[in-house]
């Protein structure tokens, strides 16, 4: 006998557009301009009645892609059901995400699980990493550097003090709202969420954003201010009582470096 397993969430505009319909079909049926698509995900950008939407429409992955990923100790993104819950959990702690306007998933079994989520559009958003592109030719004043630092170091730190971690975590999944400067985190689809994050995944995901920082013009200060905020704590304590785990994250992120500029060398993209 096979179970059943359904969660479904549609806000007033969703619930409206589909009534009578099933949403799984509807969302399958959604179109737009496609920014990324594998074999069991579509990721898109698509308008209807006149708003904009981001969706990410899932399809089960099969037992031989979940077998491939647990043999390399890699935790594979089953659905949209992470992202969902990782963005509720992230605004309920006072976090800036993605606002939900429509989320299903079904099928108890992970090999064949459907699921889709459909996102506003981040308006007049650009992501960190386009934002700060050309600081080596024309730095910024240093106020606006060290908000952006403080902004950043709070984000991360909801993040990982409530027990979520991104696994995509670079600069270009913070998406920045000008004037306040206030970061929202985007790209939540293999997001895990414990009740405490992991040395390993705490490790991965601040040596991604020390990795996708490197090329700007980010300076000792810079990283020390960022290490206060983070860890809530005076910075002789954080060097003093942080020392193994700063040493892993600056190792792990000088790795993912030499990584892309050998990627870089044979010409690859990313």
């Amino acid at each position: 006998m096979c179970c059943k397993r359904k969660r479904l969430y549609l806000n007033d505009f969703f619930a409206a557009l589909w009534q009578d319909k099933d949403p799984f079909d509807e969302a399958e049926k959604l179109a737009g301009e496609v920014f990324r698509q594998v074999k069991n995900r579509r990721t898109f950008r698509f308008e209807t009645a006149g708003k904009a939407f981001f969706a990410k429409v899932h399809r089960g992955i099969g037992w031989r892609e979940i077998l491939k990923n647990v043999l390399m100790f890699k935790m594979p993104a089953l659905g949209a059901d992470n992202e969902f819950d990782a963005i509720n959990l992230y605004t309920a702690r006072g976090g800036k995400t993605m606002t939900v306007c429509a989320f299903g998933s079904r099928n108890w079994n992970p090999a064949e699980r459907e699921s889709f989520i459909i996102t506003a559009e981040l308006k007049n958003m650009p992501n960190l990493e386009e934002y700060t592109s050309n600081w080596p030719q024309r730095p910024p004043c240093p106020a606006e550097k060290i908000k952006l630092t403080r902004k950043l170091a709070v984000a991360a730190a909801i993040m990982h003090d409530n027990g979520i971690n991104h696994r995509d975590c670079y600069l270009c999944h913070f998406m920045l709202k000008k004037p306040e400067y206030d970061l929202y985190v985007i790209d939540l689809h293999r997001a895990q969420i414990r009740k405490k994050v992991p040395r390993h995944y705490l490790i991965k995901d601040l040596a991604g954003l020390y990795f996708s920082s490197r090329d700007i013009g980010i300076g000792k200060k810079d990283i020390f201010r960022f290490l206060e905020v983070y860890f809530n704590l005076p910075l002789r304590q954080v060097l003093k009582e942080k020392s193994a785990l700063l040493k892993a994250i600056r190792s792990a992120g000088d790795k993912l470096y030499l990584k892309e500029q050998r990627r870089k060398a044979r010409g690859e993209k990313s």
